[in-house]
């Protein structure tokens, strides 16, 4: 949306799902907010427009009281941009400039620290720090009203270098005092008073690194939430039963589990993070939600009956310096940024696809919480067990076991040594010496042919860590004509968001294991065939007309170059799920192999 027209038309009908992607401010009161703000629409005259929240408070304006707009999801559009400027968004998100300040941003993307602030400034109206420095405001918002920390060590754990800066970013940004935006959090603190004792597996002594225990047969129990209580919000729909059936189904014994019946489920899973470790816990949605005001003063959009929401979400760490970059992570992991709405305009207009996104809206592509760890899985391949008895073996083990949760996966470092399996050693050398880079701003084109390169993991298997690790929506499409797809659009009309088609056919059971292209004669849902080379992801249609998937070896050829042979994951190479059905639903498990049971 690039008119100022258009924007104030979604800010008079308060439009949820431009959230995070652009935000106004009203010159008058010096407020600004995000577009479903439920304030009164001021006059057009009065009102100005910013890409970003830092561009925002940069010009001076303060963030809203009543809205939060430092709580909207993130724009899609930086999950998208693979050019600078995206790449730079999403380095400072996970916290590059808080550890390695703008030159370190500035080394990873590969160009001056000068060219980075004037392309930034020039898209986001804002620089580096400007957009680090609302980061670290937004978490320390967070601290302030969801814990009992003392306000000293509580700036330093939000990133702040010094108590009077963060004084001072506090009053400019929220109008007011740091014991101020505590008291107004009314029973905020109060959660994490009650939640103080020790930590499983946190280090002793620190305060407000505690949590209440949960021993190994204790209970799921959603009123009694322990660790930093957060809500991870979302734009429009939101199929979260099925990205919760998707990590079910893969989760790694002692890394990952997974509490609860369908519907009413926790995914639990430990972190290995740049200061420490932590534990997250994230709920499933159950039916309706409850119409209440949460303590801090932020509004649910499904609250007011539109679309959109969050995922309850408890963080425990062992350094809360970590924060910020464990809630980009569970960000990532639950696909929280994604613009539904444009998936929908999308996918929806094509013969194929439009049926399955009608049945199932909101349906999200899975990124990783850990892209390093996800690609040791991926090459490793098979069912959860294989990377569980790997993580038994070369994993550090948390200092007390906590439920199903025993270990932090194993760095790359750990998993170098002779006795460590091929292709596994080769992947885990290169990521170890930077060879290989699977950070938040890596060039998604060169890492992917990195990684096809190393024996043992080929095409397939990139394209997916693509998806999935870093995060990339535009995997799978192939360019080309009206004229060259026949009667579909294909997936050149699907760009940018092949990744999303590809786990709706996936879901629909129209690819089988493994796949990555249609089939000859594959039934649309209206029972149509499908003609003959129609190309999906990753697809190449040979003179005949048949696709072959970039890896899959042709019948007269043994396995492809460097691509593992054996079972495949149903949702693309790599990590297998299990076979028997978690969830205990009537229809087959989410991506479950054709004629297998679960």
């Amino acid at each position: 949306m690039r008119d100022d027209e258009a924007r104030y038309e979604a800010v008079t009908s308060r439009d949820a799902r431009f959230d995070g992607e652009f935000f106004f401010a009203v010159v008058t009161t010096g407020i600004y907010c995000r577009p479903s703000c439920p304030a009164v629409t001021p006059k057009r005259v009065n009102v100005r427009f910013f890409p970003s929240a830092a561009a925002a408070q940069a010009a001076g304006f303060r963030a809203c009281r009543r809205c939060r707009p430092d709580a909207v999801p993130g724009s899609a559009e930086w999950n998208v941009r693979a050019d600078l400027v995206g790449r730079a968004v999403r380095l400072i998100g996970d916290g590059v400039v808080d550890r390695e300040g703008v030159g370190g941003l500035a080394r990873r993307l590969g160009y001056s620290p000068r060219q980075v602030q004037r392309q930034l400034t020039a898209e986001l109206g804002a620089g580096p720090v400007a957009l680090a420095r609302a980061r670290r405001a937004h978490t320390a918002r967070v601290l302030l009203q969801t814990t009992a920390l003392p306000v000293t060590e509580l700036a330093f754990a939000a990133g702040f270098a010094s108590i009077r800066q963060f004084n001072d970013t506090i009053r400019e940004i929220y109008a007011g005092t740091p014991s101020e935006l505590r008291a107004a959090a009314g029973n905020g603190g109060a959660v994490a008073r009650r939640t103080t004792a020790a930590a499983p597996g946190a280090g002793a002594g620190r305060p407000g690194d505690g949590f209440a225990d949960r021993s190994a047969g204790g209970s799921a129990d959603r009123s009694a939430p322990a660790g930093i209580p957060l809500r991870l919000a979302y734009r429009g729909p939101y199929a979260a039963a099925e990205i919760f059936d998707f990590l079910q189904l893969r989760a790694v014994p002692g890394v990952e589990e997974i509490r609860g019946t369908r519907g009413e489920r926790t995914y639990r899973r430990t972190l290995r993070l740049t200061h420490g470790s932590g534990i997250a816990e994230v709920d499933e949605p159950a039916g309706p939600r409850r119409r209440r005001r949460p303590p801090a003063g932020l509004v649910c959009p499904a609250a007011r009956g539109t679309d959109g929401g969050w995922l309850e979400c408890r963080l425990r760490l062992t350094d809360l310096r970590d924060l910020s970059t464990a809630v980009q992570r569970l960000r990532r992991l639950f696909d929280l940024d994604a613009d539904p709405y444009a998936v929908a305009e999308r996918l929806g207009a094509d013969p194929l696809l439009g049926p399955l996104v009608a049945e199932r809206p909101g349906l999200r592509s899975p990124g990783a919480a850990d892209p390093e760890e996800l690609a040791v899985r991926t090459v490793l391949g098979g069912p959860p067990e294989h990377a569980a008895a790997l993580v038994r073996k070369y994993g550090k083990p948390l200092d007390a076991a906590d439920g199903g949760l025993t270990h932090l996966f194993p760095a790359p470092g750990n998993l170098t040594g002779a006795e460590v399996a091929e292709p596994v050693r080769t992947l885990c050398t290169a990521l170890a010496d930077g060879t290989v880079t699977l950070d938040a701003g890596a060039d998604r084109g060169a890492t992917e042919r990195a990684l096809a390169a190393l024996p043992g993991v080929g095409p397939r298997a990139a394209a997916y860590l693509r998806m999935r690790a870093l995060g990339d929506p535009d995997v799978g499409t192939t360019p080309g004509s009206d004229q060259e797809q026949g009667a579909m659009a294909g997936p050149a009309a699907w760009r940018p968001w092949g990744a999303y088609a590809l786990h709706h056919l996936w879901r629909a059971g129209l690819l089988p294991a493994g796949e990555m292209s249609i089939p000859n004669g594959t039934p649309r849902p209206d029972g149509t065939p499908i003609p003959d080379g129609t190309p999906i992801p990753n697809g190449t249609p040979i003179p005949n007309g048949t696709p072959i998937p970039n890896g899959t070896p042709r019948p007269d050829e043994g396995p492809g170059a460097g691509e593992p042979s054996g079972p495949r994951e149903p949702s693309g190479p790599g990590e297998m799920p299990r076979a028997e059905d978690p969830s205990g639903a009537a229809e087959p498990p989410t991506y479950a192999p054709a004629g297998r049971a679960g």
